[in-house]
């Protein structure tokens, strides 16, 4: 694996408004965010003033939801925290895995097959345009939908798999690994390296991906605010 500067994930969705995903954002001042039917996360300086947090509430509007991700920035008191979560950035340190060609790519036409999955699978925020974002696989059993993964954000030279789930009635069956490990093949194809987050709490992921060649970077914490 070819080495690569890890500097962009310390603020991966600022890097990835700023680069990958720049025909996504909007902006005001100092702040950035994707429309919310795609994403709704939100970026600003590491370090933030008063400015920016006043740029990003112009932005969102009043009493608008505010995930900062995994921004260690807090905002000012008036801001109403929503909530918290203990989480962990994952880096990839394996090998090409070889392409599977039994998983399908995911369409426009997709769309409310993905949304349905997701109401019921429970892998985080998935919106009526997050497939935009990139490449979403999927697998089908008797032609329904039962297991899904993609790509999210996109900070320079990396790649985040998000959205990785299975309809409870098919779990156990190897899914996840096999999406997981094409979106692997198709990533590092093209130069990128795979990264991504996972709850803490969530051991049973944590292990699927350690076993898939993931490591640790760091600890995160995810937090979303209402602005004021």
């Amino acid at each position: 694996m070819v080495n690569r500067d890890t500097r962009a994930l310390d603020d991966p969705v600022r890097s990835s408004l700023r680069g990958h995903h720049a025909h996504l954002a909007r902006r005001f001042g100092a702040a950035l965010t994707f429309p919310p039917a795609v994403a709704t996360f939100s970026a600003i300086a590491a370090d933030p003033g008063p400015q920016e947090w006043t740029d990003l509430a112009r932005l969102l509007g009043s009493g608008e939801f505010a995930d900062m991700f995994s921004s260690p920035a807090i905002p000012p008191p008036d801001w109403e925290p929503v909530f918290e979560l203990e989480g962990r950035q994952m880096i990839y340190t394996g090998r090409r895995p070889d392409h599977d060609d039994d998983v399908i790519e995911l369409g426009p036409d997709s769309v409310p097959e993905m949304l349905a999955l997701a109401e019921r699978a429970k892998p985080g925020p998935f919106w009526t345009r997050t497939r935009e974002l990139g490449t979403y696989l999927g697998i089908r059993e008797h032609g329904e939908l039962v297991a899904m993964a993609g790509e999210r954000l996109r900070p320079a030279g990396w790649t985040e798999i998000s959205a990785v789930c299975t309809a409870p009635e098919a779990r156990g069956r190897g899914h996840a690994a096999r999406l997981v490990r094409a979106l692997i093949a198709r990533i590092t194809a093209r130069g990128d390296r795979p990264f991504l987050h996972v709850a803490e709490d969530n051991t049973g992921a944590m292990a699927l991906y350690e076993g898939l060649g993931f490591d640790t970077r760091k600890k995160v914490t995810f937090r979303g605010f209402r602005t004021p």
